[in-house]
């Protein structure tokens, strides 16, 4: 564990970009000899895009580094937290810590993202893409990055994280962004034994049917323990019964367009009754009205 430690605390440039390029790499390569679905789209295009706009989020991101190791540094320092407060062997503090980091950082902030109109705005532009592939993992509006490091803060304080802990858990994180994104078509039985304690691909697709009630379950990245505590847990009987894309952007023109997706958080739109926020808010004014 010492070693783990030592690795983590001071991780490589090299490996993290690696644990981007090389994930996406390999679920592109699986994701094209055993597809879910058959898209036939443009796919360099399509993962242009979504690079482009991983890009844009990533330079947000690190915008907020310097304060989330100031942050753990601090919590260690004053011994504040729930790793600090509570004495336990290190591969205890190693699984607790990146589970406590996974509810705030993924779970509880896309939960909330689900729930409160401003935020869903820019969550949206992940939930626009009607091709869902290793590449969605990466398609998030570079607005949606404050929301994610602010509450990834948050988690690090309330657990007490160590930098090492940090870093282990963002590595982790990013693997399963690949994974549950790609469209591989894992046996049945196998993703629903690991769904009781992982995010599995089969598992997140039903969070990416484009309409409600589907559409709000299924939150988690890494563990499956927190939609099945919280009852946001589902899976369907069919794959094929699952449609990709959000019911008031299924426009493939407008979701094939990096301008209009950097624009969606700021237009207006008034939804059709019996879509997701039904009359209560104004998402968008299309281009074309």
């Amino acid at each position: 564990m010492e070693s783990l430690i030592e690795f983590f605390e001071d991780v490589p440039t090299v490996f993290r970009a690696g644990m981007l390029v090389g994930g996406i790499f390999l679920f592109w390569i699986i994701e094209g000899v055993f597809p879910l679905f058959e898209f036939g789209y443009k796919k360099v295009r399509h993962a242009a895009i979504n690079l482009v706009l991983n890009g844009f989020f990533v330079v947000i991101g690190l915008g907020f580094a310097g304060l989330l190791v100031w942050s753990s540094n601090y919590v260690t320092t004053n011994e504040f937290g729930v790793l600090q407060w509570v004495e336990m062997p290190v591969w205890a503090q190693a699984i607790v810590g990146v589970m406590l980091l996974d509810f705030f950082g993924a779970y509880l902030i896309h939960w909330i993202e689900h729930k409160v109109v401003f935020m869903w705005k820019f969550h949206l532009v992940h939930h626009s893409d009607t091709t869902v592939d290793v590449t969605t993992g990466l398609r998030h509006h570079p607005g949606e990055a404050v929301f994610r490091m602010v509450f990834t803060i948050i988690g690090v304080i309330v657990v007490g994280a160590p930098i090492w802990i940090v870093f282990l858990y963002q590595s982790i994180s990013a693997l399963f962004a690949h994974l549950t994104h790609a469209n591989i078509n894992m046996p049945r039985k196998i993703d629903r034994a690991l769904s009781w304690v992982f995010i599995t691909p089969l598992m997140h697709k039903v969070h990416h049917h484009y309409t409600q009630p589907l559409t709000d379950t299924n939150y988690g990245n890494i563990f499956a323990v927190w939609d099945r505590m919280f009852g946001t847990f589902a899976q369907v009987d069919e794959m094929t019964e699952l449609k990709y894309g959000i019911d008031t952007h299924m426009d493939p023109a407008e979701n094939d367009n990096l301008g209009n997706l950097l624009k969606i958080p700021f237009q207006t739109y008034r939804p059709p009754v019996g879509s997701k926020f039904g009359d209560e808010a104004d998402i968008r004014e299309s281009d074309n009205d």
